[in-house]
């Protein structure tokens, strides 16, 4: 930190700005203490999410092969034109401790999409599963998403908490130190010089 004059003024705004770094560190503790429950929580939404979307990969596939067996490749190609799977998806942003975050926002129809194809059984079973796996990506999409967000603030508010503690708050504190024997140092001199004079005028007076 820059040299600071030896002042009382300057000695006070040191110890306000000691004050306010040290309430920054308790905030910014804080917050990266809230990060880290929710950074622990993502990670096992993050897992179970990643085992639904395998294993609704796995469900899809699977129905997609029997219903292209039993209804013929025709008929599914034929059933899926123009059958969208989301009705609407919007972005939105949270706000968490300041951090904001992505997530996906998505409208699911309610039942299967009609199309002007009749459909047997199999077909619809695997445009269900379809369906399914898309809810399984974009819960993926919000989970991971979210995760990363929080792991990056997490280590920017710890470099923020270590530079506070280990630079800021000691450079302030020495500057207090210094500025404090400095000033210690002229009140001294000042009450020896007014001693001095003391004793001048009463050897005067005799």
């Amino acid at each position: 930190m820059a040299e600071t004059s030896p002042t009382r003024m300057n000695l006070l705004t040191r110890r306000s700005q000691l004050t306010l770094a040290s309430r920054g560190v308790d905030l910014l503790q804080k917050k990266r203490d809230a990060l880290m429950r929710e950074f622990v929580s993502l990670v096992h939404e993050t897992t179970e999410a990643r085992k639904w979307l395998y294993a609704a990969a796995r469900e899809a596939h699977r129905a997609l092969l029997l219903a292209k067996s039993f209804d013929g490749p025709e008929a599914v190609d034929a059933f899926s034109q123009g059958v969208p799977v989301l009705s609407e998806v919007e972005a939105a942003v949270d706000n968490f401790w300041g951090t904001r975050v992505p997530r996906l926002t998505v409208e699911w129809p309610r039942h299967a999409a009609a199309s002007p194809v009749a459909a047997e059984g199999r077909t619809v079973a695997a445009q269900e599963a379809f369906r399914a796996l898309s809810r399984a990506l974009v819960q993926v999409a919000n989970t991971e998403s979210r995760l990363r967000r929080m792991g990056e603030e997490i280590k920017k508010t710890a470099r923020r908490v270590n530079a506070l503690e280990m630079a800021v708050i000691p450079g302030i504190r020495s500057q207090i130190h210094q500025i404090q024997q400095i000033l210690d140092q002229q009140e001294q001199e000042d009450i020896f010089r007014l001693k001095r004079i003391k004793s001048k005028i009463e050897a005067g007076k005799r």
